[in-house]
């Protein structure tokens, strides 16, 4: 069967792929298939899973966390394709210093919006501390007037990181470390039952296979899924994108 990168997958993409998954095998007689165990063992930590989810997204913090994210996001980005445009100007005063900013950036790697939250709060908080205390930088950020972009990244990422440490004492069986595990475990279930799927396709000796049409529709939804990570890929090497694993 065709493969997915899950952990690429956000939680709530995560979940419905999982779920999905289950639903093209219910409808496809599993009873036949001889995937039974394979199957519930799958759809039980699929369900421990949405359980998890829904407790934590039942939190106003939740709802407040996704808003301060989109806007921290929409600041990297913002200073990133500003900076990136700099590069092409005619003014060679222009790209240089853009590109001092810019490769400060990557330092930290790419994709920053695109990281988890944990890692894209640190991730911030160290360029923006190289940009307030490295004299090359802040000269790059008043040449450009960065400033306000600064102070907006700056304090969305704060305001970020204090809402994500409150809910996190809101809730301890859902908190995005146990889900993170949970979805380790998910995996662990996903792989077995596909790869049986597979084997049993590959061991049957009759043709049609009886796992064909079930493969078929498995991999049509797999390609979907692939094709929204797809289009959620950052231009190679920019630093920007749009969020990472929640």
């Amino acid at each position: 069967m065709n493969a997915i990168d899950l952990s690429k997958l956000r939680n709530a993409e995560y979940l419905q792929y999982m779920k999905d998954f289950t639903g093209i095998i219910t409808l496809n007689n599993p009873s036949s298939l001889n995937i039974d165990s394979k199957l519930s063992a799958f759809t039980s930590k699929t369900t421990e899973l949405e359980v998890l989810y829904k407790k934590a997204i039942a939190s106003d913090k939740t709802q407040e966390l996704l808003l301060l994210d989109e806007k921290r996001d929409n600041a990297v980005n913002g200073i990133y394709y500003f900076l990136l445009s700099q590069t092409y100007h005619y003014d060679i005063a222009k790209p240089q210093k853009a590109r001092l900013l810019l490769n400060n950036i990557a330092l930290y790697g790419s994709g920053i919006a695109r990281l988890n939250y944990q890692a894209e709060t640190a991730t911030i908080n160290n360029f923006l501390r190289d940009w307030e205390n490295k004299p090359e930088l802040t000269d790059a950020i008043d040449y450009f007037n960065l400033s306000d972009w600064m102070n907006e990244l700056k304090t969305a990422n704060t305001n970020f990181n204090n809402v994500y440490l409150s809910r996190t004492q809101e809730y301890g069986d859902a908190s995005p470390e146990t889900i993170r595990t949970k979805r380790e475990e998910i995996n662990t279930a996903y792989y077995a039952l596909r790869d049986r799927i597979d084997a049993l396709h590959l061991l049957t000796e009759s043709s049609p296979s009886p796992y064909s049409t079930v493969i078929n529709h498995l991999n049509a939804l797999t390609d979907q899924y692939n094709i929204l990570l797809a289009n959620r890929q950052p231009i190679p090497d920019t630093g920007a994108a749009t969020e990472g694993l929640q």
